[in-house]
């Protein structure tokens, strides 16, 4: 075989750089494996079939062919920002910040500054990003993207007004930028003007990217919803989530067909096999219900015990398991509960010291007790269970209208995929019951469920419950949770700083003549008045 350093190796590349360009990422990926077998370990070859399973969402593999062109000698800029990149979709933030402090350092970007803060945000050092954003929103006075940034961090830090002033800053940029008005739109206040709805009715007129056509429509309900004018609210949350849904094509029946498996396979004797012994001190909780239950008031109360640490929404977990599956499937399909059945112990065990070192990073307190309240690891507690043996598993349910059409009302990202058409919102809402459901049937005392609207009303009774499952006495600070001075990244930041409250309860009534396909889906699960 020849040696590459000796051949013209370049019109093969370029053939891959037009297959990449092109979005053909499969083909690629196949192109420049048949080089690699003419030419192995070729570094920019290796990149560009890093490039490739980037694409392709194999992540593990990226970093892999990525780490063998760097080490072959591929150290150009961008290769070693393409691993960055990499390693940061992972979620693993301590190996991507010093990654992307040394960029930044050898070369002043902007946008690398910006996924820097992003990284500190993630990571607890909330008073630095902030700094950045505002500095970077001050220098790139023609990018709205910056303002947004500073202005979800203001409002994090319940520094609501500030925030607001942010956003009114991006509009004034781009009056067609989507995401400034929901921005406004997700200030618990009536906040949007008059001159602001003709301002978003005039964009929206025009908007040809989705982007911004999506959340321009759900921040005109949110105006007329104000104004108690629902019919028109409810064709803009239509319009809106119409737009989500149509770019993801979201399949209901993937989780239900999970549920079913789980139903079937998992049993008594299953669940007592896995592993018992705790992993470390440490005793992860995590709040597995679905998004807009009441998850984030839960947490502010039991994060002001002095017992409990509240860190927020974990991305580990489905991080953790994605890394699993995309190893697990590697030579053919197969479901998460079979792969999780098919878990060695000891991979179990390097999984769950993997997560404890990840989440050890938001710890501030030496406290055993910490919550994670990611809402999409109601669908993962198998493998949580399987990984961390001493996790505390927490469900808060809300009604189910109230639960469902909140979720539709929310501009969520394509993590909340299932709130974006009725009959798919209620089909998630009514899986998660199943699941639940059936895990206390094999696992009596695993989950410890909380009635949302007995919380509101009895919020004694109901958190001392909690506590009593926890092992934790009682004390008076859960009642004051809205005096803990945390932050809170969730659409719920300005509710958990205010004492309890029914501004949440029966949110879907005025709506209650368009919500059939919600009913429908929900069957007896959906409320009648």
């Amino acid at each position: 075989m020849s040696d590459p350093a000796t051949v013209s190796v370049t019109p093969g590349l370029v053939r891959a750089r037009e297959l990449l360009d092109d979005a053909k990422f499969d083909q690629a990926g196949k192109y420049l494996i048949g080089f690699l077998r003419r030419y192995p370990d070729h570094p920019q070859a290796l990149a560009h079939l890093g490039e490739a399973a980037n694409r392709l969402g194999a992540l593990g593999q990226a970093e892999q062919f990525y780490r063998r062109a760097i080490a072959r000698g591929a150290k150009d800029f961008d290769t070693r920002r393409q691993l960055a990149s990499v390693l940061n979709q992972q979620e693993r933030p301590l190996v991507a910040i010093p990654m992307f402090e040394a960029l930044a350092a050898e070369r002043p970007d902007p946008t690398l500054r910006g996924t820097l803060a992003s990284l500190w945000d993630k990571t607890g050092q909330s008073d630095e990003a902030r700094e950045v954003y505002r500095e970077l929103a001050e220098t790139l006075v023609s990018n709205p993207l910056m303002w947004i940034s500073y202005g979800h961090s203001l409002r994090a830090n319940g520094q609501v007004e500030e925030a607001v002033d942010a956003y009114r800053r991006a509009i004034a940029i781009d009056d067609g930028f989507g995401d400034a008005w929901w921005g406004l739109a997700s200030i618990k206040r009536r906040i949007l003007t008059d001159e602001d709805i003709a301002t978003m009715q005039a964009a929206l007129a025009i908007a040809v990217d989705e982007r911004n056509s999506a959340p321009l429509n759900f921040t005109l309900a949110r105006a007329f919803h104000d104004r108690g004018q629902y019919e028109e609210a409810f064709e803009h949350y239509s319009a809106g989530n119409a737009i989500r849904a149509q770019s993801l094509k979201y399949d209901a029946a993937e989780l239900s067909a999970e549920v079913d498996e789980i139903i079937r396979d998992v049993s008594a004797p299953f669940l007592a096999s896995l592993p018992t012994d705790p992993i470390g001190d440490d005793v992860p909780v995590f709040i597995v219900s679905l998004p807009r239950s009441g998850s984030t008031l839960l947490e502010q109360m039991l994060g002001s015990h002095s017992q409990v640490e509240a860190v927020g929404e974990l991305p580990y977990i489905p991080a953790i398991l994605r890394s699993f599956m995309e190893m697990a499937t590697r030579w053919g399909k197969i479901t998460v509960p079979e792969a999780i059945r098919s878990l060695s112990n000891q991979e179990a065990l390097l999984f769950g010291k993997d997560y404890l070192a990840r989440a050890a990073v938001h710890r501030t307190q030496r406290t055993r007790l910490f919550i994670d309240k990611l809402p999409h690891n109601w669908s993962n507690i198998l493998f949580i269970k399987k990984i961390l043996p001493q996790a505390r598993f927490i469900d808060i349910r809300r009604p189910a209208m109230d639960c469902c059409f909140s979720n539709f009302t929310q501009s969520f990202t394509s993590a909340h995929a299932a709130s974006f058409a009725l009959e798919d919102v209620g089909q998630c809402y009514a899986d998660n019951v199943r699941l639940l459901a059936h895990l206390d049937n094999v696992a009596p005392g695993m989950i410890n469920h909380v009635d949302y609207s007995a919380l509101v009303d009895d919020p004694q009774s109901e958190i001392g419950g909690v506590l009593n499952y926890l092992g934790l006495t009682w004390e008076d600070a859960v009642l004051e949770f809205h005096r803990l001075d945390r932050v809170v990244r969730t659409p719920s930041s300005e509710q958990v700083r205010r004492p309890l409250n029914r501004d949440g309860m029966a949110v879907w009534k005025p709506y209650s003549q368009w919500l059939d396909p919600l009913r429908n889906a929900l069957g007896d699960l959906a409320e009648d008045s």
